[in-house]
C-alpha cells in the first residue's frame, strides 16, 4: 500500500507547472547522500484516491499539476493513481518522480505527462547539475519520452 507523509506545492519540479508534490514513504532505493530519509520509513497515511479527492478539493485552484515524489516500492499503485487522476481530475497534469534507473513494466508511460527516472548520486548533482544522471521526460502523445532535463539548467 503507498503512504504519503507530506505534502507541499513546489514551482521547481515541473517546468511551467504549479506542483503538489506527493511525498511518498517506504522508499526502497536508499539514495546515499538522500535529503529526506524520513521518506525510507514504512510511515504515513495512506495514498489512495480518496486522499486525490482530497488534495484536489483543498489545493485544485492554487496547483496545475500533480506529482508523485517516489513510489518506488508500488510502482503499478503509483500508474493507478495517474489513471485515477487523468480519469476523474483531467485539468491536471501528472508527473513521477521515481528514483530508479528505469521505469517498471507495469507502469503505463502515457498515463502521466512527466517521469523523472534516477538515484541521487551526490556527485553528479541533481536536476539542475548538467552533470547529473537524474532526467526528466515529458511524455508525448505517442508515448515517446523527450528529454527536457536541460530545462532546468542556467544558461
Amino acid at each position: 500500500m503507498l503512504k504519503y507523509v507530506n505534502t507541499g506545492i513546489v514551482f521547481q519540479e515541473i517546468p511551467d507547472e504549479v506542483t503538489l508534490a506527493i511525498n511518498i514513504s517506504n522508499c526502497p532505493c536508499h539514495c546515499p547522500g538522500c535529503h529526506s530519509h524520513y521518506l525510507w520509513e514504512d510511515i504515513g497515511l495512506p495514498l489512495n484516491t480518496e486522499a486525490i479527492d482530497n488534495f484536489v478539493e483543498e489545493y485544485g485552484t492554487d496547483i496545475t499539476c500533480i506529482s508523485f515524489m517516489g513510489g518506488d516500492n508500488d510502482p503499478k499503485g503509483v500508474n493507478m493513481l495517474a489513471q485515477y487522476i487523468r480519469e476523474e481530475h483531467p485539468q491536471f497534469k501528472v508527473a513521477w518522480y521515481s528514483g530508479k534507473t528505469v521505469i517498471s513494466a507495469k507502469v503505463n508511460k502515457q498515463d502521466f505527462d512527466y517521469i523523472k527516472i534516477g538515484p541521487y548520486i551526490r556527485h553528479l548533482g541533481p536536476l539542475k547539475s548538467p552533470t547529473t544522471n537524474q532526467r526528466l521526460y515529458h511524455i508525448l502523445e505517442n508515448g515517446e519520452m523527450e528529454d527536457i532535463t536541460e530545462r532546468f539548467w542556467k544558461k
